[in-house]
């Protein structure tokens, strides 16, 4: 039996309720992060292999632990290559150093400008070197995200197709080697799914505004974290309020119950494989919809949407592209959705291939078409959480249990998390916190809007 070690918030198999997921952070800040992690999961769990997540606590001081219980640490990323991630890329490097077992990262990237200046360096450039150095002691060569990644690294002096090698992201390869993307009439009354991020520029969210007028039919997919615990709770707001980004309650995409958030992979795909058409600004809103089947435009807005558009050959449109006169319709009769389809095979075997290299087994060692698939026969025993839909779309007897479920144990969080001090100082302020739930209880029929 092999045992895995694996950098993610929760299992594919885990069935924690949104309360959870919000308090514990288990999405990583992004629920997007479940996609290429679930893929690994699929990819590498055999009937031989069990795999453990790490639940993001990796600390170097569990080091003598993970190499007495583990074979392997495997390491899915996605844009760890940036400032605000160097404390955890620091962390990962002191861990790994002291392992003893094969650590393999699977797709990191570089995050940087769209038109990123390599030549002039990032202020991380010393912390990614220390990481990959220590990665690569442990392994055979590293995955990485795409073309724009691999330049940064070979500029840190690290050979291409040696210590790294270009696989694109892993959740492309969720389902094997063929991809299937149907062929659908999109007309006014199609559904569509729509997802968006406020990072992205004016002409871009603006845009998106007007398509979701010019499609009525459609969900807005959320993935931030803030937004699970608004669309959750009802509050608090993401942002000041906006004209092209729903970021608060009221606003009228939550009002009309036109969201959906997803807990886990198969429900969202299940949702995506209904709707006609995915577009916007999310990189993993739109790869998730691909694997689904359903066709599908991105927008990049930086470097590591672009790299990987650009490997995976994504239908995409750039947001310099996008005019105040742009509609939705008209990118949808230019588009060729088929795009994805054609370097797909030839990626897939990449990917294998690296997968091989660091000695990794699993479930296309035999045949690229498993009968058996040990991740699906396990999800097909267990109950997923449902998507989450917006606290004024749901009833009366829904708010009260969301919010006496939810505040009691953020509040039991919070407190342990604090020092002695904090959690004097913060008495006070639960009792208050407590005296609001209640409050919130007896007037949460007001919210219903059934």
């Amino acid at each position: 039996m092999t045992n895995i070690l694996i950098r993610a918030g929760m299992s594919p198999l885990d069935t924690f309720d949104a309360s959870h997921m919000i308090v514990n952070n288990s999405i990583g800040g992004n629920v997007g992060n479940l996609v290429y992690q679930y893929s690994v999961f699929r990819t590498l769990m055999t009937k031989d292999t069990t795999i453990t997540p790490d639940y993001y606590d990796f600390d170097p001081k569990y080091a003598d632990e993970i190499n007495e219980k583990y074979d392997y640490f495997v390491i899915p990323l996605a844009d760890a290559f940036r400032e605000q991630f160097v404390p955890s890329l620091r962390k990962y490097t002191k861990l790994i150093k002291k392992l003893k077992i094969p650590v393999i990262v699977i797709g990191v990237g570089l995050r940087a400008p769209f038109e990123p200046k390599l030549n002039e360096g990032f202020p991380f450039d010393e912390d990614v070197k220390a990481f990959v150095k220590a990665v690569l002691e442990k392994s055979s060569i590293i995955g990485l995200r795409g073309e724009i990644t691999s330049e940064y690294l070979t500029k840190l002096g690290f050979r291409e197709g040696t210590d790294h090698t270009v696989i694109g992201c892993p959740s492309m390869y969720a389902f094997g080697r063929d991809l299937h993307i149907r062929d659908t009439v999109i007309t006014k009354d199609s559904l569509i799914s729509v997802n968006s991020s406020r990072h992205s520029p004016k002409n871009v969210l603006d845009f998106i505004t007007r398509s979701m007028e010019e499609y009525p039919n459609h969900y807005f997919i959320p993935q931030w974290l803030k937004e699970l615990k608004l669309t959750y709770t009802g509050t608090p707001s993401i942002a000041k309020s906006s004209t092209n980004y729903p970021v608060k309650m009221s606003d009228p995409t939550y009002m009309d119950n036109r969201v959906r958030y997803f807990l886990n992979v198969p429900t969202w795909l299940d949702f995506l494989q209904k709707a006609d058409l995915s577009f916007g600004a999310r990189l993993h809103g739109n790869i998730t919809a691909t694997i689904a089947g359903t066709p599908s435009i991105l927008i990049p807005k930086d470097a590591r949407m672009r790299e990987l558009a650009e490997y995976h050959q994504l239908t995409h449109v750039m947001a310099d592209k996008i005019t105040a006169k742009t509609k939705l319709s008209d990118l949808v009769k230019k588009a060729d959705f088929q795009q994805p389809v054609k370097p797909h095979g030839k990626n897939f075997d990449h990917y294998i291939d690296f997968l091989n290299k660091n000695g990794l087994d699993h479930i296309y060692k035999e045949t690229l078409y498993p009968a058996i698939v040990p991740l699906e026969e396990k999800i097909a025993k267990i109950r997923l959480q449902e998507p989450v839909s917006p606290i004024t779309g749901v009833t009366t007897e829904e708010i009260v249990r969301r919010l006496e479920t939810f505040y009691p144990l953020e509040e039991k969080y919070k407190k342990l998390s604090k020092t002695p001090k904090e959690r004097t100082v913060s008495d006070y302020q639960q009792a208050l916190k407590k005296r609001a739930a209640n409050i919130a209880t007896k007037t949460a029929s007001i919210f219903n809007l059934r």
